[in-house]
């Protein structure tokens, strides 16, 4: 099979990027596009030079040889079903479902029927977190004492995504909890966390926080602090630092790196900041894509697995837990019953109304 059929459900902000990748990808010679919004798909298919369907219904009888799906996460279980039934390898956006709950019942549903089945989470194929993996892997570093991790994006996204994201650590860290496991080999086995909401009070009255930190233990003691933010003005800030007993290695440490030294003469970094996940890793994207055209062809993948997407997504369930109970949780047994009972509202902590340390409420 040398020249694929792909299918695209979902042509949004990332399903944009996704359908302009796809029918550039080696190997790849035709593309169908397919999006609730019928318009929307015809006009990406015209721009990138695809093809367009009616509906997903219509996507999955077009004869292609694989699906990526790219539409709001509440829509991912359902897809994700209707590729492994439709007997055609799946590539979808992370998470599997909106919580692990969710998606516990989808990777039943996928062992069941035999599915091939794999979720994007493209920092595996960025060059940098290649070459942590590497360097650890390699005993370069030694024993790590520290991780830090961090992702922060120049401005929030509408606040009408962030009502169904379903939070700042489900949406943004889990791709930093993604990596840790990646590179360690370790699980997280307990979590803190806390957030704030010093910017749009929007986002806190959807429930949401705009800033927050997660200290985060591996089940071999050693500590992972993971940070993030909807508010970077200096640009988008994507970094992983591995502390070892032998040596450290930065992930996202160059000339684009939004931040600047106070150290005078100091003129590092020289170039622009990246301003959008999609430029920062423009790369990592382009080649997760290959990788899918070579799982679909039967070639062996490194692609995350569903099995360890949710992994990563428990991590950041529990994290979304610790914050709304102020108290460390432990990353056990899922699903957990439903912790019911509270509202989101910013408390004011400081003398600037509406701004502060944000806190469940009731």
């Amino acid at each position: 099979m040398t020249d694929l059929h792909l299918g695209l459900a979902g042509v949004g902000r990332i399903g944009a990027m996704h359908a302009r990748t796809l029918v550039t990808t080696p190997g790849v010679g035709r593309v169908t596009v397919a999006d609730v919004d019928a318009t929307r798909a015809r006009e990406v298919a015209t721009e990138v030079g695809a093809d367009a369907a009616a509906d997903v219904e219509a996507l999955l009888a077009a004869g292609i040889d694989g699906l990526v799906v790219a539409t709001g996460t509440a829509q991912h279980p359902d897809l994700i079903r209707a590729g492994v039934e439709a007997g055609v390898p799946v590539l979808c956006e992370k998470p599997v479902a909106p919580d692990v709950a969710l998606s516990l019942p989808v990777l039943e549903f996928v062992a069941r029927h035999d599915g091939v089945v794999r979720i994007a989470h493209q920092r595996r194929y960025d060059p940098g977190y290649r070459e942590a993996r590497r360097a650890y892997a390699a005993g370069e570093l030694g024993w790590l004492h520290a991780i830090r991790a961090t992702t922060c994006d120049v401005a929030p996204p509408p606040v009408s995504f962030l009502a169904t994201s379903g939070g700042l650590f489900r949406d943004c860290s889990v791709h930093d909890f993604d990596v840790i496991r990646w590179i360690t080999g370790r699980e997280v086995v307990e979590v803190y966390a806390r957030g704030s909401n010093n910017g749009d009070p929007a986002i806190g009255e959807v429930g949401d926080v705009d800033s927050a930190l997660a200290v985060c233990t591996l089940d071999d003691g050693t500590l992972a602090v993971v940070t993030a933010s909807r508010y970077n003005g200096a640009g988008h800030d994507v970094r992983l630092e591995l502390q070892g007993s032998k040596g450290s290695l930065v992930v996202g440490l160059d000339d684009r790196s939004a931040l600047r030294s106070a150290e005078p003469g100091v003129v590092f970094p020289a170039g622009p900041p990246f301003t959008t996940f999609a430029e920062r890793f423009a790369e990592a994207y382009r080649a997760e894509v290959a990788a899918f055209a070579g799982l679909v062809r039967g070639e062996a993948d490194e692609l995350c697995r569903p099995e360890d997407a949710v992994a990563a997504s428990k991590v950041a369930d529990a994290a979304q837990e610790s914050l709304l109970s102020g108290v460390p949780v432990r990353v056990g047994v899922w699903p957990r019953p439903p912790r019911g009972g509270h509202s989101f509202r910013p408390r004011n902590t400081c003398s600037e109304g509406g701004k502060g340390v944000f806190r469940p409420t009731g």
